[in-house]
Formats: structure tokens, sequence, C-alpha cells
């Protein structure tokens, strides 16, 4: 098995450990209706992943956040998330929204200049924000619909439409990790992209309370809707 089957297996169970509103885990779930008719399957693949993190992921994030210093640790963040532009671009054109294209544009060519290829993040010192955005969130602003939730083997947490998504997310290929021939080279940069994100998420994991299915399932789906709608949530969730 490749690197590359695991590249977002890192969120099956710590995505949700950070959502971007105020808004409580829980209180979402109460206010809309069942997000969940495939709980008894997804619970099951929830619990495989959550394995395999424990096994692999986590034992090698601790290991990598042990012997790398803090600086080092920074910069390759910033150049996977400057890998990470392109794809940013293309997904802001197609919503519609230029000014975001244009911010996106600007990072990329700053910090893959001014920033050393990507290991300093000089665009964010000058005011340009990192967006985070993909094909599902696309969807999503097209008024596709998100469908139930579903969990997947390896790939973690989603949803019907946002699993649908990576078909042809994969077919434009604008991810650096479809730039790569080098099979050995794509799968060591994959590695340490998923062994540093994992390792990011380390701290994260004491917010996680109660059942550990119900709050990842609850805070992930908060934390989509958040993004697809650009922040702009209903006050009363």
């Amino acid at each position: 098995m490749s690197f590359k089957s695991f590249s977002p297996a890192v969120m099956a169970a710590l995505l949700v450990a950070a959502p971007l509103s105020t808004v409580h885990a829980d209180d979402f779930a109460a206010n809309h209706a069942d997000p969940d008719p495939w709980e008894g399957f997804n619970r099951v693949v929830f619990s495989f992943n959550d394995t395999v993190d424990r096994f692999t992921l986590k034992p090698a994030a601790r290991a990598y956040q042990a012997v790398t210093p803090e600086s080092l640790s920074r910069g390759v963040s910033n150049v996977f998330g400057n890998l990470g532009e392109p794809k940013n671009l293309f997904n802001n054109l197609l919503q519609g929204k230029p000014h975001d294209a244009g911010v996106d544009l600007s990072r990329f060519l700053l910090n893959s200049t001014i920033g050393v290829l990507g290991v300093f993040d000089v665009a964010t010192r000058m005011g340009l924000q990192r967006n985070d955005e993909d094909f599902g969130q696309t969807l999503g602003a097209w008024g596709v619909g998100s469908g139930p939730y579903l969990v997947l083997p390896l790939l973690g947490p989603s949803t019907l439409r946002d699993g649908a998504s990576r078909v042809p997310e994969a077919a434009i290929g604008y991810s650096y990790r479809d730039q790569l021939d080098h099979v050995p080279t794509r799968n060591t940069s994959i590695a340490v992209d998923l062994v540093d994100t994992r390792a990011d998420l380390l701290k994260q994991e004491r917010l996680v309370m109660g059942d550990r299915y119900t709050f990842v399932r609850n805070a992930w789906l908060q934390n989509r809707e958040f993004k697809v709608r650009d922040g702009l949530v209903e006050d009363d969730f």
C-alpha cells in the first residue's frame, strides 16, 4: 500500500479538533435533520481508520515532533501549504471569487520566490491570508447538497457529495502528488506531508470529548458547512 492512499487519513479523527466557528459540535447535530443515516457502517469504518492512525501515523508523528525543531517543522508545513495554492486558486475561480483567486495566485508567487519555494510564508506576513478550498466546496457553492455523512476507509470523514468530488479532483490533477511521476519521490513527499500534518494535530486531540465518533462527526460536519458557506452560517444552530 502506497503512502498516497493514506493522504487524507490524517483527518480521520482529528480534522474535527479545530472547528472554525464558536458553535458547539453537539448544538450542530441538535439543530439539523439526521445527517448520518448510515451510522452503523460509518462506525465500523471509523474504528478501522482510528486503529490505523493509532498504530501508524500517531507514533510516527510523535517521533517526528520529538526530533524536529519547531522552525524546521513550520517550514515543512509552509512548503506543503504553498503546494496547495493551485487547488485553492482553481476552486475559487470556479466559485466566481476573483478576489480570493487573486490572493491565491499572489500567495503562490510570493512564497515560491521571496519565500524560498514556500519555506517562509511571507504572504501571510504581508496580509494575504491563506484560503482552503476544494471541489467539494465548489459543488456546495453551486447548490449541490452534501448528502449523508460518510466515513471512507483510510480517507476519513466525508459526505456523499465530497466523496464523489474526489473523482474529478483526481482527473484534474492539480495536486503536487499528481505531478510527481517519480514514485519514490512522490511517496516520500506524501509521507512527510502526512506525518508533519499529523504532528500539528497531536495537541488538538485533547479537545475530543465524550463519544469519539459522535464528536468527530458533529464537529467535522459543522466545520465543513462553515467552509462551504465561507463562514456565513446560521445564528440559530
